[in-house]
């Protein structure tokens, strides 16, 4: 591989564990909930969804003056955005904490965070391997293990629906919660876009 397609490799292996730590801190806000500190935990999940972002531009400027890509610059291009898409989203669930005023954690959006957590790990596992993709014996079987956890997420989101209906009086609540496993739910599906792009590539460059 030639010494400047490292980058590509090293700009997306930053990006995702950039989305972990987005996951990570998701996860600590909801563990440990505290509605007055709402406004900081936005503070910091912005920060990092800006420092993924400039990821990206990086990403982006480097493609713009590229006159050869280690895999097709449209592949790389796509998968930037969708692994921009990760934090995106993840910030997008913090902001529905604020604009609906929570002040109470249900159990079961601690338990999405958690597996969205467990999805970016596997993520950061993938983009180690990325870089020597053609030889790599350990990506489809990581690829698997992200789609299973997305079927894990599916369900959830199914449970913690019916439970939202079944179990709460308060129309407000409700409509609130449900935008909030909706956003959850899609943090989950953007992780496995990420995977299925890297599988993608990896079919068509064998």
């Amino acid at each position: 591989m030639a010494k400047g397609d490292k980058f590509y490799f090293e700009n997306f292996a930053e990006s995702t564990a950039l989305s972990k730590k987005a996951a990570d801190y998701l996860a600590e806000c909801l563990e440990n909930y505290d509605p007055s500190g709402i406004q900081t935990m936005l503070n910091t999940m912005h920060n990092i969804e800006h420092s993924a972002d400039m990821k990206k531009h990086e990403m982006n400027e480097a493609l713009a003056k590229a006159f050869v890509t280690p895999v097709d610059r449209e592949d790389l291009d796509l998968l930037s955005h969708k692994l921009d898409d990760i934090t995106d989203t993840l910030e997008e669930v913090l902001q529905k904490f604020y604009i609906f005023n929570i002040q109470k954690i249900n159990s079961d959006a601690i338990a999405f965070a958690r597996k969205i957590v467990k999805a970016c790990e596997l993520l950061c596992e993938i983009m180690n391997e990325f870089e020597n993709f053609k030889k790599s014996k350990k990506i489809h079987a990581l690829i698997v293990k992200i789609n299973e956890v997305e079927e894990e997420c599916d369900v959830l989101y199914l449970s913690s629906m019916r439970k939202l209906i079944l179990e709460n009086q308060d129309v407000m609540a409700t409509i609130s919660w449900r935008e909030i496993y909706e956003c959850l739910e899609a943090c989950a599906d953007a992780c496995e876009n990420v995977s299925e792009c890297v599988g993608s590539v990896i079919m068509k460059n064998t």
